[in-house]
């Protein structure tokens, strides 16, 4: 069970750079975060509802680890990889959420 995950919620200001954004984002952005952050694993996912949201989750064993990002040089490296690709284009938000129960189908 994970302990807690790293939400990055970016919204793109534009429809018509998706399909950038997502070829990136496959390529070279989620796996070098991955890494940077030694998270468990990551996952990403775009929203249903708003076709601009894409979410990007990073799994941590611990809340003090994935706090620890938070300001870490791994994340300020992230940032700075992430503004020089999309400067304004797309605003993001972080959080970090701890589980608090997780069920499977799968018992």
């Amino acid at each position: 069970m994970a302990t807690a995950v790293l939400i990055v919620r970016a919204r793109l200001n534009n429809l018509s750079d998706r399909r950038k954004f997502d070829d990136w984002y496959r390529t070279d952005h989620l796996p070098s975060a991955l890494r940077a952050f030694r998270a468990q694993r990551a996952w990403r996912c775009w929203s249903r509802t708003n076709p601009l949201v894409h979410l990007a989750l990073y799994e941590f064993p611990s809340v003090e680890e994935a706090e620890a990002i938070l300001d870490s040089e791994a994340l300020a490296g992230q940032i700075a990889q992430f503004d020089h690709f999309w400067g304004t284009e797309v605003t993001r938000t972080r959080e970090i959420v701890e589980v608090a129960e997780e069920l499977s189908a799968r018992s």
